[in-house]
């Protein structure tokens, strides 16, 4: 057994540490320590795990995931991505809300082993229960969460800021060095979506990628 007996920000983060011990079954580990703590537990689990992907959307992190999947990446590819980034640990997951560069020390985003590790408690709930989870879902419980959780998490410079691709070798040196050695190719975000055009307005570009003389 873990030694856990409630889910909490804590006990989460340790439970996706010692899933990863298990490198045979992470995933079949971790929903069977949740379904022992039955359906109360795993949805604290998923409702944690969707509010640390919620605070994770941030368009900084977005063009990191870009670089790291050598080309772009999806709206879906983003999820796919915030998931992975959650099931690296909270160590990882912190440093790279506060640089996103940071991930140049991750492990290789190929590494796609524990990515379904933050689904655990979904599954877990809906395998006690009979029930989808989000029939369970109570806005102001899981608002007043996120901004719990929130409190933990520092925002690095220029987070929420959509790049342009010729602004990327500035923003994440590192991780383009890591993933894109040959040139930074990661396509254009729409500049006709009005989500964008209100994070320009709203953000400013790192201070590095100022330092080039441009800050919008």
């Amino acid at each position: 057994m873990s030694g856990i007996s409630e889910i909490n920000k804590d006990t989460f983060w340790e439970l996706i540490a010692q899933a990863k011990e298990h490198p045979g079954g992470p995933s079949e580990w971790l929903m069977e320590r949740l379904m022992d703590l039955g359906p109360t537990q795993a949805k604290k689990f998923d409702d944690i795990a969707c509010a640390y992907t919620s605070l994770a959307y941030q368009y900084g992190l977005w063009t990191a995931a870009s670089v790291m999947e050598r080309g772009g990446c999806t709206d879906d590819g983003f999820i796919d991505f915030r998931g992975w980034l959650i099931a690296q640990g909270r160590e990882v997951y912190m440093a790279a809300l506060k640089d996103p560069d940071s991930l140049a020390d991750a492990p290789d985003y190929q590494d796609q082993r524990f990515v379904c590790l933050p689904h655990m408690g979904d599954r877990a709930y809906e395998e006690l229960t009979g029930r989808e989870i989000y029939e369970e879902f109570d806005p102001a419980r899981y608002d007043a969460l996120k901004a719990e959780l929130k409190k933990d998490i520092v925002y690095g410079d220029g987070i929420g800021y959509p790049y342009n691709a010729t602004d990327v070798p500035a923003y994440l040196p590192r991780l383009c060095q890591r993933y894109m050695p040959g040139g930074v190719n990661i396509g254009a975000w729409n500049g006709n979506s009005l989500e964008i055009r209100a994070a320009r307005a709203a953000a400013q570009k790192s201070k590095k990628v100022q330092k080039r003389g441009d800050t919008r």
